[in-house]
């Protein structure tokens, strides 16, 4: 059939499967399996100069308690509709605690990790493990364990936030509880960094990206900036490369930190350039010293202590520093790998740079 009639059958045809939500494959084909990733996401950058005084300004005025659980600042990347994730596939917020404060005790499916930013005198108890937080270290809150945070100083703490909570939302698997003992933390133990002490000699860090895969998350909940600093330096020594790659790996089985997020750390050298570099899955960067700029799909961010940017899936990005920097990364490696999707590409030349990002005014 041919013509008007035919026409007039398949627009009845298309009602009818709109009516029985139904959608034909072949209209949309092109929507679903594209040529390569199209994350919703956009490379995005959100200074340490707007976050850290709006951040003071919640410690004055929110109180942390039960029900509120948390003071965190979630990032919000603007290319995903007003949800509060970083990226697809990541949560990234800047958390922030006042002097002699305690946030309550509770456990929740998704995965976390707190990158401590600046502060000092809190403590993130883990199942049970008091484990002290100081700038540059790396605390892990795996899924169902129990933490809590207490500030036993006189000094604000601000650290970064990491979770794999948009995964786990869409695979409709979040669980959450509140602390069921008689406080609403738990008992302080007489000791603090138990599983620091246990797991001591183990190999806590690999060169570039780890490639082994495990179901268990790594049982030391905190590695120390002063263990990959020096570690750094191990590999700047012996390297000439113009960006060294960390990543922080479980001592026992030398896997990713938890099983669905990779923590990394990269220095970038003064005065140099990293290769442009597209990887399939999304990252969130946080820098911790230097100064320097990241070209992420032909559009350059500057950066400096405290920003964190967005790089989403399949966005080529480049590092340049005018002093030695390091960056914290957080990713979805270890998703992708288990799935066999995991997929790099090291484009031949620097990209041409189209513009700079410049933050709202209220930014600056």
């Amino acid at each position: 059939m041919t013509g008007t009639g035919h026409a007039t059958e398949l627009d009845a045809l298309y009602a009818d499967l709109a009516a029985a939500e139904l959608r034909p494959l072949w209209t949309i084909t092109e929507q679903l399996l594209t040529p390569t990733p199209r994350p919703r996401a956009v490379p995005w950058l959100w200074p340490a100069a707007t976050m850290k005084p709006l951040a003071r300004r919640a410690i004055r005025l929110v109180p942390v308690e039960r029900g509120g659980e948390r003071r965190v600042l979630s990032l919000q990347n603007p290319g995903l509709g007003g949800a509060p994730y970083a990226v697809g596939t990541l949560w990234g917020a800047i958390q922030c605690l006042g002097p002699h404060e305690t946030a309550p005790a509770h456990r929740h499916s998704p995965g976390a990790i707190r990158f401590v930013l600046d502060g000092e005198g809190v403590w993130t108890t883990v199942d049970g493990d008091a484990c002290d937080m100081r700038p540059g270290d790396l605390v892990l809150t795996p899924s169902m364990n129990w933490h809590d945070h207490v500030n036993g100083g006189d000094s604000e703490m601000f650290w970064f936030d990491g979770l794999d909570l948009p995964m786990v939302a869409a695979l409709d698997g979040v669980f959450f509880e509140e602390y069921p003992g008689p406080g609403e933390s738990q008992p302080e133990p007489a000791e603090h960094n138990v599983s620091e002490r246990v797991h001591a000699a183990g190999t806590r860090y690999a060169v570039g990206t780890t490639a082994a895969l495990s179901p268990r998350h790594s049982p030391l909940m905190v590695y120390r900036w002063t263990d990959t600093a020096a570690e750094l330096d191990r590999l700047a020594a012996s390297s000439d490369e113009p960006l060294l790659a960390l990543e922080y790996v479980d001592p026992v089985t030398g896997a990713s930190v938890l099983p669905t997020l990779a923590c990394a750390v990269h220095r970038v050298r003064a005065g140099r350039r990293s290769a442009p570099v597209r990887r399939a899955g999304n990252a969130v960067h946080v820098v911790f010293s230097g100064h320097g700029s990241s070209v992420i799909d032909g559009q350059r961010f500057d950066w400096g202590p405290g920003d964190m940017f967005a790089v989403p899936s399949w966005a080529a990005v480049e590092h340049a520093a005018a002093e030695q920097a390091d960056l914290f990364v957080l990713t979805d490696a270890p998703v992708l790998r288990a799935l066999g999707l995991e997929r790099e590409q090291v484009l031949d030349a620097p990209q041409a740079v189209t513009g700079t990002f410049v933050p709202h005014p209220r930014e600056r």
